[in-house]
């Protein structure tokens, strides 16, 4: 069993669309600003699936500023999940600068069958994820709902790349200590905040803060996948890829291929996933 937490899919029309798109919304201009980067649709993304020996993938939103772009991402999602039962399950897109049109949006998809709230880009969506005003009422309708709330993370060094931002470590620790308990997904390793989890103050508050793989082999080194596993444990790492960005197997065969016991393997690959989203 492997469950790919980390996907990104499009309706067919706005792939189709995507240069007169462009000037609507700005994650989608960081992102997605040209041909190079490519955007699938649910049958590309399940075709993959089929050939790399993934049971089901998470698809996730990008981040949407344009709200009616947003609800359309987030209708095509339902589509795709309900096209594909067992396969494709799907968080929704929301902007918490919306207020309540944001926790609006959260309960109606919630109800459509979506699980999870993200994956928030707090750079292009125009807030940090350290503001806890802009933040306390997506945490508490999560909290109700008992979803998870993906973020994009970033890195305070290294190489530049599209979309990096400064969702550094220091901003989602800030969150996890003024809302202890949280359901928290930090996509692409966190940034590196595993690596402070040899500070016993940080390890501490990670109980509820799980780490995915998404984009892995763009950031780290292969030992990363022993390195987190030896510092937060194999309980709290996620396999995802950021499909299409990257090819599903291929982050699949960084996972079997590191130097952790099987047992951490297969909470990796899917048991982690399977407790945290009640699959």
């Amino acid at each position: 069993m492997i469950i790919d937490t980390h996907t990104h899919i499009f309706p067919p029309w706005l792939i189709d669309n995507r240069d007169n798109l462009l000037p609507r919304d700005i994650t989608l201009s960081t992102m997605y600003p040209s041909d190079l980067q490519r955007m699938a649709t649910v049958e590309e993304l399940v075709s993959t699936m089929d050939g790399s020996g993934v049971d089901m993938s998470v698809i996730v939103g990008i981040g949407w500023n344009d709200l009616e772009l947003c609800k359309i991402s987030n209708d095509y999602m339902i589509e795709a999940m309900n096209k594909f039962p067992g396969k494709i399950r799907g968080f929704m897109s929301i902007n918490p600068t919306w207020g309540d049109k944001a926790t609006y949006e959260i309960e109606r998809c919630f109800e459509a069958g979506l699980i999870g709230i993200g994956e928030l880009h707090p750079d292009t969506q125009g807030f940090r994820l350290d503001d806890l005003d802009i933040m306390k009422p997506i945490v508490e309708i999560a909290r109700h709902l008992d979803i998870p709330i993906l973020t994009h993370s970033s890195e305070p060094v290294g190489h530049l790349y599209p979309g990096k931002g400064q969702t550094t470590p220091d901003k989602i620790y800030s969150l996890i200590e003024a809302f202890k308990g949280i359901n928290l997904i930090c996509a692409h390793w966190g940034g590196g905040l595993p690596f402070y989890a040899l500070m016993p103050e940080v390890a501490g508050l990670l109980s509820n803060v799980f780490f995915d793989t998404a984009a892995s082999p763009f950031l780290y080194d292969q030992k990363v996948v022993s390195v987190v596993t030896e510092l937060v444990g194999g309980t709290k790492i996620l396999m995802g890829t950021d499909y299409p960005l990257i090819n599903q197997r291929r982050i699949i065969n960084q996972i079997t291929d590191a130097q952790i016991t099987d047992d951490a393997k297969e909470n990796i690959l899917y048991g982690n996933a399977a407790r945290l989203l009640k699959l």
